[in-house]
């Protein structure tokens, strides 16, 4: 009599466990593992004109585009292709504020 209710209680947490994974998984993992990989899709999705950036590093300008391959420009004018795997991101380099006149020669009368 002891023995059954125990396997009784037991198996009712095993389904109190598995509604609550349910609903996190549901509710919370996957919803955010789209979004990740929207995010990750979106980043390497790049147009014809725009800098990218390798898996291995190499930064160029997107020359060609077509299913099988994407061909990227150096600064050099060395043309390389690669498969669309390859692109990591869209390469955005970071933009210096221009220094003004004046505050050049404030520094010089320093």
């Amino acid at each position: 009599m002891f023995a059954a209710a125990s396997s009784g209680g037991s198996s009712t947490i095993l389904i109190i466990y598995a509604v609550v994974f349910g609903g996190l998984y549901f509710f919370y993992l996957r919803p955010r593992s789209k979004k990740q990989k929207a995010a990750r899709l979106a980043t390497k999705k790049v147009d014809v004109g725009e800098r990218a950036q390798t898996i291995g590093g190499f930064v160029g300008t997107v020359v060609s585009q077509d299913d099988q391959f994407i061909t990227l420009r150096s600064a050099s004018g060395v043309e390389l292709q690669f498969v669309p795997s390859a692109i990591a991101r869209r390469f955005d380099p970071v933009v210096v504020p221009e220094s003004t006149d004046d505050d050049a020669q404030e520094g010089d009368k320093q």
